[in-house]
């Protein structure tokens, strides 16, 4: 007979720590430094082919540099393109990867909650090149989605190389995917806060640390391979009191028109649904309308961070930026709609810059491109129900420290108007359109404060290892039955655990529970140091309704017992927290 014995240092209550962390964690920071280093020239590749396309479609050259489509000669002839660009991401995506579709994010998610965080080697090839197609021939989208796509597959593709669990593998995508954000935008703070928002689901060490190096590494070899500084350089003068309602107002207007798209976007979603014909061609559809809205407003096309850098300095008329908001916000959500292959951010920024510096002229309080950049971050706030992120993102690309606070309000209040009147976002309303509903909300578990010594049961109803099988199935076992298992016991020692259906194997009445337990090759203990969670799991992997719980030394002596209902005890405290509310004594 064997008994296993799980981490016998967390017997001791000197030895409990703040974290949960082992040798695994080394492994994992030195994973990320390598994958941040990849994602960031992954984040290269993709720009390159971006503006690679670009140059094919609305210049017909064969080039690498960096030219805004706005800028071509084509004409009607440009409303093709678009539909060009969607006809071959839609035939990639049916006969290599139906992975590409989509913005990115959903889908990193969605693998890393329902996927057991594995991907594939097509979408890490094919998620770039795609989406360089798409915003190549025009489509109003930008880098981050794809990038974060592409730079979650290359961590994915690490952990399942190191043959990682899948806890460690969502590690490593996630510090790709914010490795390869930080390498578009030069913002790694705000890649990693993206990271705990929303990308995470859980705050500990094994996986926050790995992220930050990832990013880190990112940052500090970005200017290799980027050009040095914000992406755009802007300087705000300080705002007033009076800008206290103005934010509050911006955040309202920042929420409304969040809420507006997101709608848009999934009724869009729901028409091209109903279409009598294969989703492969939606992409060119969707491009179709791209193309017109491009002729119409030629900057509404592509990434757009020119016209972005405009907004932030106030170099458009009004009329321009009403013309260019609305154009924009269509073909954005048609083409999202379709399921091409693009990115939120830039058009998000494009969409919250219009809209800031719409109200600038009449909110009072500060410049009008101050409310371009707040309201920017209004929009990344709501629409990602990500506020931390928003904030520090456009704080990252601006270099504007000056707008930290009404930054941080504004963004507040969006947020809290999104969560206030929208049930899901759109980081989350495709996947639960496929039945699998996201909790987005997470906190420190019960069962991680509580330990097995304070939850376990300590006067434990034995039999003696001695005891006939037959005396013990008739006292411990009849009518008056008190719990389904017994610990067998010999000088308080643990030998093993007796239940009902382990008695009736027994050769004879006579036989002592000694000989019955010890043909059992593995009796699973629990140990009074380790957290009620580990041990939760442990019971919940084997079907145990209850273990033993050993002082960990090598005499293996029985101290208690701990159930399912003990383990229970241990969210009592947090529904009251929750539930009970109290008057002022």
């Amino acid at each position: 007979m064997s008994i296993t014995r799980l981490h016998q240092d967390a017997a001791r209550p000197a030895l409990k720590r703040d974290y949960a962390a082992d040798h695994s964690l080394i492994l994992l920071s030195l994973a990320a430094l390598v994958i941040g280093a990849l994602s960031t020239v992954a984040g290269w590749v993709l720009l390159a082919l971006i503006r690679f396309f670009t140059n094919l479609f609305f210049f017909q050259t064969l080039s690498f540099a960096e030219r805004a489509p706005a800028h071509h000669t084509l004409g009607a002839w440009v409303i093709l393109l678009p539909v060009a660009g969607g006809l071959l991401v839609g035939l990639m995506a049916r006969y290599g990867s139906d992975k590409i579709r989509g913005h990115g994010i959903p889908e990193a998610i969605e693998a890393i909650l329902f996927g057991k965080s594995k991907m594939s080697p097509k979408v890490a090839i094919l998620k770039p090149l795609s989406s360089g197609i798409v915003i190549g021939s025009g489509g109003p989208f930008g880098a981050e989605g794809p990038i974060i796509m592409t730079g979650g597959s290359l961590g994915s593709l690490i952990g399942q190389y190191l043959h990682l669990t899948a806890a460690e593998r969502k590690t490593l995508l996630v510090a790709g995917a914010c490795a390869g954000m930080t390498a578009i935008f030069g913002t790694p703070v705000a890649a990693v806060l993206l990271a705990v928002e929303l990308m995470l689901f859980e705050f500990r060490p094994r996986s926050l640390l790995p992220v930050a190096l990832a990013c880190s590494v990112a940052a500090f070899i970005r200017p290799f391979w980027f050009e040095a500084g914000p992406l755009f350089s802007m300087h705000t003068a300080p705002v007033t009191t009076i800008a206290l309602l103005s934010c509050i107002l911006a955040g309202l207007a920042c929420g409304g028109l969040a809420s507006l798209l997101t709608h848009a976007l999934y009724k869009v979603e729901d028409w091209f649904g109903k279409l009598p014909v294969h989703w492969m061609w939606w992409p060119a559809i969707g491009g179709l309308a791209v193309g017109i809205g491009g002729y119409f407003e030629p900057r509404a096309l592509g990434v757009g961070y020119d016209v972005i850098g405009d907004l932030l300095n106030n170099r458009l008329l009004l009329a321009t930026v009403a013309s260019l908001l609305t154009v924009k916000a269509v073909i954005w959500v048609i083409a999202l709609g379709s399921g091409t292959s693009g990115g939120v951010l830039a058009p998000l920024l494009m969409m919250g810059a219009g809209l800031g510096l719409a109200l600038g002229h009449v909110l009072p309080g500060g410049s009008p491109s101050l409310w371009a950049l707040v309201c920017m971050a209004g929009m990344l706030s709501a629409i990602m129900g990500a506020p931390l992120t928003a904030v520090v993102f456009a704080v990252g690309i601006t270099h504007d420290s000056g707008a930290l606070l009404p930054l941080l309000l504004t963004s507040a209040v969006s947020y809290g108007l999104h969560v206030l009147t929208m049930r899901r976002s759109i980081m989350t309303e495709k996947i639960a359109r496929r039945g699998r509903h996201i909790y987005r909300e997470y906190g420190v578990d019960p069962l991680e404060r509580w330990h097995v010594e304070d939850l376990m049961t300590r006067e434990v109803m034995t039999i003696d290892a001695d005891t006939p099988v037959g005396e013990a199935a008739r006292l411990y076992f009849g009518a008056d039955q008190r719990h389904r298992s017994y610990p067998v016991v010999s000088a308080g020692r643990l030998l093993g655990m007796i239940d009902r259906e382990l008695l009736q194997t027994a050769s004879s009445p006579a036989m002592p529970c000694r000989e019955l337990v010890c043909r059992d090759a593995v009796t699973p203990v629990a140990l009074p140091g380790e957290a009620a969670r580990t041990v939760a799991g442990r019971m919940a992997l084997g079907g145990y309704e209850r273990l033993p719980v050993v002082d960990g030394s090598d005499r293996m002596h029985l101290i208690g017992l701990i159930s399912r209902s003990d383990i229970l005890k241990s969210g009592h405290d947090a529904f009251v927290e929750e539930t009970v509310r109290e008057k002022l004594r």
